[in-house]
């Protein structure tokens, strides 16, 4: 049972009772679409004439509309489903490369993106993201906020990037600062966190029913998104997650965004990957030498590529294993470019897991491969503002 927190209680007004009946009408529109008004309310047990009150403001709100349903001998039923045209959110993907802006619809589709490179001086940074966002902001109208994902540890209450650790950007008002600039609301989280949470209203159909689980992002580093009975946990100041920074060893192959070689990350991150590849091939390879190129040689065949994917993968089946033994989770989802060399790290993975398990008799935690490409991070950005949309939180 979860104990009642009295700083952010909301006592239940008439009008808490509507914002929750209509976003529990809203949300079997958005996952069981089309459906008629009386399969709502049979699934619900809100009386008809509740549920088309609901219909009635969803639609002048412009969330959904009305399509014809098939005939079974009778009258066409009247059937609900998202209105998904119109841009609705813009997202801010800020990685340690380059920063990738995107506005998407009411469903999360990206209708149009820009990508440049990650200043390490943040203000040139933020005004690169200004001027694109000031640019699709007159592009399209009806954007309801914007949504920011960074590789490191952010208040999410406050908006502000506590630590960048890849830059060593600390106590940036990102937020605060985005919001002047654009007239707009601004969420800002850690990317891990982001990604987690677009998994959950966007990602696998597996997940959809998971109240539970972890999701883990590979990419120049590595962190953790935590979901705990259907939210993200952010811990204190959001700082929790920060998994990628427990110690599984010594000597890896590069070093975490931190300095050390002793941390996950420094063992099953890109960048020990490439650094493996790198080390077996005993040649010259160039610094424009991607991860991505790495997963397409393995996928060709190349030995030296393979084998730098299965040892990385063994890193992180031994990082996982030391997430499920402590977090029990329902499941863990990969995410990152990584998902694309699922079908060469399934094995090794698995069998590290399995190697590394409590007890035999425990059910396994199964672990699934993002299905939502590279578009992780950006999605997870656009979803901090989306997910508003469909939340159960009363606002104040």
């Amino acid at each position: 049972m979860r104990r009642i927190n009295l700083k952010k209680a909301n006592v239940a007004r008439a009008d808490t009772i509507r914002y929750i009946n209509r976003q529990i009408v809203l949300n079997y529109i958005r996952e069981k679409e089309p459906i008629s008004r009386a399969d709502i309310s049979h699934e619900t047990a809100l009386q008809r004439s509740t549920v088309s009150l609901i219909v009635d403001e969803l639609k002048t709100r412009g969330l959904i509309y009305e399509v014809e349903g098939e005939s079974r001998g009778g009258r066409p039923p009247t059937l609900l489903r998202l209105r998904a045209a119109g841009c609705t959110a813009i997202g801010v993907d800020v990685s340690t490369a380059q920063t990738t802006v995107g506005v998407s619809d009411f469903v999360g589709r990206v209708v149009e993106r820009e990508s440049f490179a990650t200043d390490p001086d943040v203000t040139v940074t933020f005004e690169r993201i200004t001027s694109s966002l000031q640019r699709f902001i007159r592009r399209h109208t009806n954007i309801e906020g914007v949504g920011v994902s960074v590789p490191g540890v952010v208040d999410p209450e406050s908006g502000v990037a506590l630590f960048v650790p890849h830059f060593k950007w600390r106590n940036w008002p990102l937020a605060e600062d985005l919001s002047k600039s654009t007239g707009l609301p601004v969420m800002v989280d850690n990317d891990a966190n982001a990604a987690a949470l677009v998994e959950l209203w966007l990602g696998r159909p597996e997940i959809r029913d998971v109240r539970d689980f972890i999701l883990v992002l590979v990419h120049e580093g590595l962190g953790t998104g935590i979901i705990f009975d259907g939210q993200v946990y952010r811990g204190v100041a959001g700082a929790a997650g920060e998994f990628g920074h427990m110690t599984i060893g010594k000597g890896a192959p590069v070093v975490c965004a931190a300095g050390s070689d002793e941390c996950w990350e420094a063992f099953a991150c890109e960048r020990a990957a490439l650094a493996r590849y790198k080390q077996r091939r005993g040649d010259a390879i160039d610094n424009e030498f991607t991860f991505e190129k790495l997963i397409g040689k393995a996928f060709e065949k190349d030995e030296a590529a393979t084998t730098a994917l299965v040892e990385t993968a063994h890193y992180l089946g031994l990082g996982i294993a030391n997430l499920t033994k402590g977090l029990s989770p329902e499941a863990v989802i990969l995410a990152g470019d990584i998902s694309r060399a699922w079908p060469l790290i399934a094995d090794e993975l698995r069998s590290t897991l399995a190697t590394n398990t409590i007890c035999s008799d425990l059910v396994s935690v199964p672990v699934l491969p993002s299905t939502l490409g590279k578009d992780t991070r950006l999605m997870g950005a656009l979803s901090l503002v989306l997910a508003r949309k469909f939340a159960s939180v009363v606002p104040a």
